[in-house]
């Protein structure tokens, strides 16, 4: 989902100490749950490396600005109490230092006509071993529409207080998938060989309607409750971890939804970027590392809002930025994922970003982050990507960022007639260019996604140039993300968003076809999920397709040849472009094949005895194992 860019006055600090926020109500009410109407983060944990806590505490109904608040617990103590100008919030400061622990920590409130004591929790930090594992090339992503996948719990689909219940008949509205769909179908999943999921975001959009991609966030603790609960979240994960599975949440920092209740009574006016009438973004993420640009379409850029009821929030607000920050550290501690694709992420401030970044991967070093990168050119993508050696110094502490100049080449290179720069010889310039990355092999790469064209549509619906496509994705640098469908052939026009996310046949009670147990799959189909096991799960014990060296020769003919190197294992990739049969001689690949005179061709468990000369069918890709 491309994103907004916000304002970059916000200086990145090296070392973070993040602020906990809490938000807690005041009524004239007896329970605690009751004092207040919101308390986030509802609990945090003792032993994290950042010390400061943020409370906000938020009752609608009462005035907390002249509220005393104390507290007294071994190894915490209350900062300060920030006073805002909406009456309804107070948000506190806390140091939790290393000597504190777990156990129930009371928090006294006084005002003029009442005091009562608020417990918050304290807990112990997860030591479970499969949690916030990260993810790497060594991976392969699975991307999911949540509401499209499958539903496995109609009790849900439509409840009280929700805007939209679900109505399968409606594009542009909600289809009924559910978390418990996604876990009653996670060994379709293993077993179709891929090792992560991507979910597209999963917590509350109680919008008015279209929300069911999940972008329009109303509440950024709580899971949707037409998915579930965040408590059938972490059950989710943790079965998905004991299938070897790792979880990726995704996150959006530039804007929250219209009716987010952040929204409707804001802490701060500044909350939210303002313009005289609705002004959207100039969706121009490229001019971030542009040095000729305007201050007048940076601000449209950064401060415009995404769409209407996407509005665009203000990441230089310092309470604000310590929400965001700690909500993301919330979720990993709390639910255990291993990583978060961050969408838009040239839009918010750049600063924020980094920021956020650094704050979440010193925390957690094994994290995994990446970011949304919706840009064209290489440059500005490598652009944000850790360890980038930008012209302004700028550091974004992103390890992986989205790559989208592989995506927008792969179908061209297929499609097109081989020349000097086009057909296969595009994928070899692609691919020469990665001294532009800090760390190409740490790109997400991609043929579609939930924005986009379908690949099998890209290519024309021909089932040969889906498997050249496929088999490049999988065998060249970088960390593979395939999305949900690719496998049974699922097509549609990106330009119809409803048309690529459409409803995943067999998730639904009387779909007629069944892809999850392969019933009413056409010829093709069965083919292409054939070929997407076989080459997915082969993958999988492949190092040296995630960390070998790669060393690719210019196509010639278009015939484009590469080679993955590893110690002593050498894997061939040969890609013939053509529609007709063609002979390769392979004296030019002399200092790869070192003498190797036998090979073994994956796709189809045959052992190729003479390597001289090789033959290559029309329109295929191959894979060698030289032995």
């Amino acid at each position: 989902m491309r994103l907004k860019y916000n304002r970059m006055t916000f200086r990145l600090r090296t070392f973070v100490a993040l602020a906990a926020v809490v938000v807690i109500s005041f009524g004239e009410l007896k329970s605690q749950d009751s004092n207040f109407d919101h308390v986030e983060p509802a609990f945090w944990w003792v032993g994290m490396k950042n010390t400061e806590l943020q409370i906000l505490f938020y009752n609608h109904d009462s005035d907390l600005s002249g509220v005393e608040v104390s507290l007294t617990y071994p190894g915490v103590s209350l900062l300060k109490k920030i006073k805002i100008e909406n009456p309804h919030y107070v948000f506190l400061k806390l140091q939790i230092s290393s000597t504190a622990k777990a156990g129930s920590l009371p928090i006294k409130f006084k005002s003029s006509k009442r005091s009562f004591t608020y417990t918050y929790e304290l807990k112990n930090k997860s030591t479970a071993a499969n949690r916030i594992q990260g993810f790497n090339s060594s991976d392969v992503v699975y991307l999911i529409m949540p509401d499209r996948f499958a539903n496995g719990d109609q009790t849900n689909d439509t409840l009280p207080g929700f805007y939209e219940g679900t109505h399968r008949e409606k594009p542009f509205g909600r289809h009924g998938g559910d978390l418990k769909g996604l876990s009653d179908h996670l060994n379709y999943i293993k077993e179709l060989g891929v090792t992560a999921i991507w979910l597209n975001p999963i917590l509350e959009n109680n919008q008015r309607s279209s929300s069911y991609h999940g972008y329009a966030i109303t509440d950024l603790y709580k899971v949707d409750a037409r998915f579930g609960s965040n408590e059938d979240y972490v059950k989710l994960i943790e079965k998905a971890h004991q299938s070897g599975i790792k979880i990726i949440q995704d996150m959006v920092m530039n804007h929250i939804g219209s009716e987010n209740w952040l929204v409707k009574d804001s802490p701060e006016k500044d909350w939210i970027h303002q313009f005289p009438k609705y002004t959207s973004s100039n969706y121009h993420g490229g001019l971030i590392s542009d040095t000729h640009r305007s201050k007048y379409d940076s601000v449209i850029m950064l401060n415009g809002w995404f769409d209407k009821t996407m509005q665009d929030v203000n990441q230089t607000n310092s309470l604000f930025a310590d929400y965001l920050i700690q909500n993301s550290i919330w979720w990993i501690e709390y639910a255990g994922i291993d990583g978060i694709r961050m969408d838009t992420y040239p839009y918010p401030d750049k600063y924020f970003m980094a920021r956020w970044a650094k704050t979440l991967t010193d925390e957690y070093p094994k994290f995994g982050l990446v970011g949304e990168v919706w840009l064209n050119s290489i440059s500005q993508v490598a652009y944000w990507q850790k360890g980038a050696k930008n012209f302004d110094g700028y550091q974004s502490f992103l390890p992986s960022v989205t790559d989208f100049p592989f995506c927008f080449s792969v179908p061209k290179a297929l499609n097109e007639a081989s020349g000097w720069d086009s057909g296969l010889s595009r994928l070899y310039d692609l691919i020469s260019q990665d001294f532009q990355y800090a760390n190409a092999n740490n790109n997400l790469t991609f043929l579609d996604n939930h924005d986009m064209t379908r690949f099998f549509l890209s290519v024309g619906k021909d089932l040969d140039k889906f498997k050249m496509g496929v088999t490049f994705l999988l065998t060249t640098r970088g960390i593979p993300q395939i999305y949900y469908g690719t496998e049974a052939l699922m097509d549609g026009d990106g330009n119809v968003h409803p048309q690529v996310r459409l409803d995943f046949p067999g998730g639904w009670p009387g779909d007629t076809a069944d892809y999850f147990n392969g019933k009413n799959l056409s010829k093709d189909q069965q083919e292409a999920t054939g070929f997407m096991k076989k080459i997915l799960n082969w993958r999988k014990s492949k190092p040296v397709i995630h960390q070998g060296k790669l060393v690719h020769f210019i196509p010639q003919d278009n015939i484009y040849v590469y080679f993955r190197t590893l110690g002593q294992e050498t894997v061939m990739v040969v890609m013939n472009g053509n529609a007709t049969e063609k002979s390769l001689s392979t004296e030019r690949f002399a200092e790869l094949i070192k003498g190797k005179t036998k090979a073994k061709n994956v796709l189809i468990e045959a052992t190729l005895q003479n390597l001289e000369v090789l033959t290559l069918p029309a329109k295929t890709a191959l894979i060698l194992e030289l032995e």
